[in-house]
């Protein structure tokens, strides 16, 4: 979710795998236990699994909202999370606590919006990290659900890493290169890595629906499968990104003689609406278009698998293990 000027690098490559679509989590054959989940039953955030974010910063990005923990724009109703962005004046801290000055500055932004994070409760190293969600259509508009080291290990960001699962960025604004003739219609899954700022990485590849339509029309099953050295991405079960450890990197001291690294330590979970600025902004038609708002980002259900006859890499459960095609 975050980008800050750097080096880019694309890559990908294509695997096979069966997954369910939706409905209840199911046994999986190939091992993937389920360790973890969230079906958003109920009507309020299970504070045991997540805590929302109160920030204004703008993520790194220099976004326009000020996250909140209001009823207003973190939803729980009809079997689904909704985090909910608004064109509102707001002012609230800057930052959230664990990178916050003291005392922490309020700031005022024009938007609200909601984050939640399993940040202090729940992280995980190698799994299947699978969910179901609709994002919002319009131009401005950046749902993502990503995930950010469970401590500094390897140092500051992005030494440590950062792997982005989903990012919708403008969905349905103006996109020649789109194929399908409905606008921006890919999602994005990212990777960053390397040394401090402008030294930084990322690796990222962007897929639109098998049909072209754009994302935000429907439902849709995002999927990470993450073991030692090799992560796989898929779209409704269709794969479309294979990254291996030979791609990545970290200029952390800490990682010498270790290849894995960063991407070898525990990393919690977040979900968030952010409106506006850089990548969003820079884009397609470029700025925000305040019709788009109020803008919703649906979760349908998230769920977590870990391998269970190898927890201590996860590959026994990614097919060959071993990166190939």
């Amino acid at each position: 979710m975050r980008l800050i000027t750097g080096a880019l690098i694309l890559a990908g490559s294509l695997l096979p795998l069966t997954q369910a679509r939706s409905g209840e989590a199911k046994p999986d054959p190939a091992g993937w236990e389920l360790v973890w989940s969230d079906e958003f039953d109920g009507n309020q955030l299970d504070k045991a699994k997540w805590k929302p974010e109160k920030s204004c910063w703008g993520g790194g990005n220099d976004e326009r909202q000020c996250y909140t923990a209001r009823p207003k724009n973190i939803v729980v109703e009809g079997g689904m999370l909704k985090l909910k962005a608004y064109r509102e004046d707001f002012t609230g801290p800057d930052r959230p606590p664990e990178i916050a000055s003291m005392p922490n500055p309020n700031r005022t932004q024009p938007f609200t919006s909601g984050k939640v994070r399993t940040r202090g409760l729940a992280s995980w190293r190698y799994g299947k990290i699978e969910f179901r969600a609709r994002v919002p259509k319009g131009q401005g508009t950046w749902p993502a659900v990503w995930m950010m080291p469970a401590e500094d290990h390897y140092g500051p960001w992005p030494l440590s890493g950062e792997i982005d699962i989903l990012e919708s960025v403008n969905q349905g604004a103006l996109c020649p290169q789109c194929k399908g003739g409905v606008g921006e219609n890919r999602s994005i899954s990212a990777l960053h890595f390397g040394d401090k700022p402008p030294r930084n990485q990322h690796i990222e590849m962007r897929v639109a629906p098998a049909n072209l339509a754009l994302v935000s029309d429907e439902f849709h099953v995002w999927t990470l499968e993450w073991g030692q050295g090799l992560m796989r991405f898929y779209l409704d079960g269709k794969p479309y990104w294979q990254v291996t450890a030979s791609q990545w990197r970290t200029g952390s001291g800490k990682a010498k003689g270790n290849p894995l690294a960063p991407f070898d330590r525990p990393f919690y979970l977040m979900a968030n609406l952010a409106i506006g600025r850089r990548l969003a902004e820079q884009n397609n038609s470029g700025g925000i278009d305040l019709n788009a708002l109020p803008a919703e980002f649906a979760i349908d259900w998230i769920r977590v698998y870990q391998c269970g006859p190898d927890r201590e890499t996860g590959l026994a459960c990614m097919k060959d293990g071993k990166g190939g095609i």
